[in-house]
């Protein structure tokens, strides 16, 4: 009797589990450090070139960025081994890739930042520097012709908009951690879902009390005065003096913050702009995220509608919940994999494998599927029951249950108390094990005492349960400290509520978040909230409980307004006390939408 072949006794949610590798093939490196390249208007950019310290061409892969060269590179990772996220000097921006991984393997590693970063000169426009830096690569006498690119975040949010320039000698491109795929700078929708202001880009710009001499500040525009005045006058930002402060500088400093606090919407045009350029896109690009990546949104939701919308060869990469070590190093066999098939003609394999590789929680192992959400996924609703319940039944008609009373709780500001308020609704210990994957969406039936809240609803998977509910004296309440674990979120500000039917997926809903679109709520109406909700991965094991929280606060968790995790960042909420009621009727069938995927 033959044995059935065996599974990992253990899986790496920082290694996607690719037996790719290539040995070694140079044993030391030449530098060239500060060199400095023209553009085509005359200004200098500086890189540093990593390369094979041999004869002959080899392809590049060039790392480009906002982030200092300076702290990418060999003699940082000499400096500071690779620290895990939890690590204390954990420290984001170092992004660029292990350069003796690459260049040990045959390939330049090109390492650089934009006009005004660094020592790079400053002026003009930097539309065109990396098209321009590319194909000032592909000339030099140690590449041949071939130039990929690489490095997350920053560095992978470069990569697409390269990418839609076309520069004739770029093959290839993996941009893990990319930013958003809708408008500028990573754009409003993705990075601020719903339309709640969060403060991951202050917070890891700056955190300071200062004003630094700049001269005092000027007018502003007509339309930008008058939006200035308004946003000074809103009392929701005067309730955080580090968000007030920086208001109050007009722009003098942290601008792009600036520009969000006063204009806090989306742009149709910047929309539609992002729209017509995906077709841009025709370089073979590698994306992904993690599921870390709900926390600030950008990278988990830009990565996601990047694979959906572009049409070049692709895959998409959905990785685990902790941030990968810094200096970056992870994934690199798969990179590899990725540029040794689109720079060195080598047939790795890597295009005959499922397009979609993703980490399941709970499971604690690497799936894959033909795209993304998974076609095989079966749209299940649990809907929101009395006594704080999730289930499966439907409101019935023409029954008892076709008219409760709503759920309610009140949740007064950060003036008053850091007591988050919520309503917490859980499923039946799980008879069986369930696994989803995917988008998730919830629909809201509710009433707020006040024209606008923040409605933020979290899914967690708590167990395991060994109770049992009953009428009997310590059976009747679901024990309170059964471990849980926060999966991930969803938000929407009330006042955004409106949806664009065209672009809506009953599991993605597409609120336009524009200036025109915003309507505060009249207090007391039942109004409908659907809340997109950032995509996991998890096997729910049987005897957990499936929960959904909802709540409209979150808060700092360090002192003084600052976050003791640099990219778990806190929303703006309501200055007032807002009673808020959940309905759940026939008429009102608030639900979860899951997407369950049959094993």
């Amino acid at each position: 009797m033959s044995a059935k072949p065996s599974r990992p006794l253990l899986q790496s949610a920082e290694d996607t589990g690719s037996q790719y590798d290539r040995a070694p093939s140079f044993a030391s490196m030449a530098s060239d450090r500060d060199i400095m390249v023209p553009m085509r208007d005359g200004v200098e950019i500086c890189v540093d070139i990593y390369r094979p310290e041999a004869a002959g061409k080899s392809p590049a892969l060039l790392a480009f960025a906002i982030y200092n060269k300076d702290i990418q590179g060999p003699d940082m990772a000499a400096a500071l081994p690779p620290q895990p996220a939890w690590a204390p000097l954990w420290t984001g921006p170092l992004e660029a890739g292990d350069t003796n991984f690459f260049v040990s393997r045959g390939y330049v590693h090109v390492i650089g930042s934009p006009r005004g970063v660094g020592k790079s000169q400053g002026g003009g426009s930097r539309e065109w520097d990396c098209y321009d830096l590319i194909e000032w690569i592909a000339t030099q006498p140690w590449c041949d012709g071939n130039v990929g690119m690489v490095g997350i975040s920053g560095f992978g949010a470069e990569q697409l908009a390269a990418a839609k320039k076309q520069p004739p000698h770029l093959r290839a491109i993996f941009p893990f951690d990319s930013r958003g795929a809708y408008g500028e700078l990573g754009g409003f929708r993705d990075e601020y879902p719903g339309g709640v202001i969060h403060l991951f880009r202050y917070l890891v710009g700056h955190f300071s009390a200062l004003h630094q001499h700049k001269g005092p500040p000027g007018a502003l525009p007509a339309e930008r005065e008058e939006f200035w005045r308004e946003a000074m006058a809103n009392p929701d930002y005067k309730m955080y003096p580090h968000v007030y402060n920086l208001l109050a500088q007009k722009g003098q400093h942290m601008p792009p913050f600036f520009n969000l606090l006063i204009d806090p919407f989306d742009s149709e045009a910047a929309v539609q702009k992002s729209e017509a350029e995906f077709a841009e896109i025709k370089v073979p690009t590698y994306t992904g995220s993690g599921w870390y990546g709900y926390t600030y949104k950008t990278h988990l939701n830009g990565s996601q509608h990047w694979y959906r919308n572009i049409a070049a060869p692709k895959k998409l990469l959905l990785a685990g919940p902790a941030h990968l070590e810094r200096p970056y190093h992870g994934f690199h066999r798969e990179v590899l994999r990725w540029h040794d098939h689109w720079l060195k003609g080598i047939d790795t394999g890597i295009m005959d494998e499922p397009p979609v590789r993703f980490w399941v929680m709970g499971a604690n192992e690497w799936r894959t599927a033909s795209d993304w959400p998974l076609p095989q996924t079966q749209w299940t609703r649990l809907y929101l029951k009395s006594w704080q319940r999730l289930s499966a039944d439907e409101p019935a008609p023409t029954s008892a249950a076709a008219n409760v009373p709503p759920d309610s709780f009140v949740q007064m500001p950060p003036l008053q108390t850091d007591t988050v308020a919520r309503l917490r609704y859980m499923t039946d210990p799980l008879p069986h094990d369930v696994l989803i994957a995917g988008p998730i969406a919830v629909t809201l039936y509710a009433a707020i005492d006040q024209d606008d809240t923040n409605w933020i609803v979290i899914l967690k998977d708590i167990g395991p349960d060994v109770s049992v509910q009953s009428v009997r004296e310590g059976e009747r309440k679901i024990p309170a400290d059964l471990p849980e674990r926060e999966l991930t979120r969803g938000w929407l500000k009330a006042s955004n509520r409106a949806l664009d039917p065209a672009r809506s997926k009953p599991y993605w809903p597409w609120h336009p978040l524009t200036r025109t679109a915003h309507k505060p709520v009249t207090p007391g109406a039942i109004e409908e909230y659907q809340i997109e909700v950032m995509a996991t991965a998890n096997l729910f094991r049987a005897g957990h409980r499936i929960c959904l929280d909802i709540t409209s606060l979150d808060l700092p968790t360090g002192v003084a307004g600052a976050t003791n995790a640099e990219y778990v960042p806190y929303h703006i909420c309501s200055s007032k006390t807002v009673l808020h009621k959940i309905y759940h009727d026939l008429q009102h069938p608030s639900h979860l939408l899951l997407p369950v995927i049959p094993e």
